[in-house]
């Protein structure tokens, strides 16, 4: 079962209008499946408006920042809880420590790190948690055409594929959440390196 959902998203706050919506929407969602959200603790950006529509929803609110970050001030004091971390890559771990589940939603090189770190976990089996894409107006289409070059050229097996979910709008995602089943958390090595 599902109840605590990190989201990765970006956190500028000049992009097109279509992504603060489907990033409010997703907190709506969140919220009305009683599902919590763990996310950057930003006030900005795509993170922000997701956030705050699970906070107005009744959800629980729960922020992770790194040190640097925080002494820039975009932090957000509505926070049920707030985690401080010395760096990024404590913070990814605390992310991760704290999430049943990830939605990655448009961002930039830190969103698709973190995306990319979590596809790797999940690939060598250290979790088996579900990850979702949430590719609003189609922004991660060549991303995800670059996946299946990888895939492809063999610099990674078709397996990968199984490893992640794409979802158009922030409902497919809900709903691929809902109905999520992990898989055997066994990884064999023809799983990575078999063609």
């Amino acid at each position: 079962m599902i109840n605590t959902v990190c989201v990765f998203a970006s956190s500028c706050n000049y992009l097109d209008e279509t992504y603060y919506e489907a990033a409010k929407e997703l907190g709506t969602l969140l919220a009305g499946a009683d599902m919590d959200l763990v996310y950057g603790g930003s006030c900005l950006g795509l993170m922000w408006a997701c956030a705050q529509k699970v906070k107005e929803n009744g959800g629980r609110i729960t922020g992770v920042m790194p040190e640097k970050l925080h002494e820039m001030d975009v932090f957000s004091d509505y926070c049920d809880e707030f985690f401080l971390t010395p760096c990024m890559r404590s913070r990814k771990a605390k992310m991760d420590e704290l999430s049943d589940a990830l939605i990655a939603l448009p961002g930039g090189f830190g969103t698709l790190e973190e995306l990319s770190e979590m596809i790797v976990q999940k690939q060598l089996g250290y979790n088996q948690k579900a990850i979702v894409i949430l590719n609003t107006n189609g922004f991660y289409d060549k991303l995800l055409d670059f996946f299946e070059e990888i895939i492809n050229q063999k610099f990674a097996n078709k397996k990968a594929q199984n490893l992640y979910f794409v979802a158009n709008t922030p409902q497919e995602a809900i709903d691929y959440l809902k109905n999520y089943s992990p898989s055997d958390n066994s990884v064999k090595k023809e799983d990575i390196y078999a063609r």
